[in-house]
């Protein structure tokens, strides 16, 4: 990502800021799908998507330690909505889980289909100067469609109310990535 004063408008972010709101809403993101999967895994974790669930979580984790380190050695200021995400994260897993199996699957598609949009968004933007980044966001946004795939082939599009449950959450998220970007 280039930077010249020549093509930019007054209010426009600079290079490092618009890489600082990358990693800040990256690591938001990771840090509430890992909850989302924590909370799901406390209801449904004893049960048939006990293992998909953990897999899940698994690279949600390898994730959220992507994005923490980019915090730490890019000095990076994390959302201050982190403790927001920690219950929210954790009660959407746990609501639509309780909801039954198919209704946590459908959590699932809906995060990781507005995930999906958020991280192809950021790697096209992202210039050769930060190959690395954009690397890691195209490792991790092949990883997010998996899980998609795993909540489809899963019954999500069988859960009650499942158009309903899927555009609250996906909406849901889409106002977390906003918020967390600034905040």
């Amino acid at each position: 990502m280039s930077e010249t004063a020549a093509g930019r408008l007054p209010g426009d972010l600079t290079a490092r800021e618009t890489i600082e709101r990358f990693i800040r809403v990256d690591h938001a993101g990771e840090y509430g799908a890992r909850r989302i999967y924590q909370g799901q895994l406390a209801v449904l974790g004893g049960g048939p998507k006990g293992d998909l669930l953990r897999h899940m979580k698994q690279q949600e984790q390898a994730h959220l330690d992507r994005f923490s380190d980019l915090v730490v050695t890019r000095r990076v200021r994390p959302t201050a909505l982190l403790p927001l995400w920690h219950v929210a994260g954790f009660a959407l897993g746990a609501v639509t889980a309780a909801l039954g199996e198919k209704a946590a699957m459908a959590c699932t598609v809906a995060v990781e289909e507005a995930i999906d949009e958020h991280y192809a968004g950021q790697a096209a933007e992202l210039g050769d100067d930060e190959a690395d980044l954009r690397a890691s966001i195209e490792t991790f946004r092949a990883e997010e469609l998996e899980h998609r795939d795993i909540g489809l082939a899963n019954g999500a599009e069988e859960a009650p109310g499942y158009r309903l449950l899927y555009n609250i959450i996906k909406s849901g998220c889409r106002v977390a990535i906003a918020v967390s970007e600034r905040v």
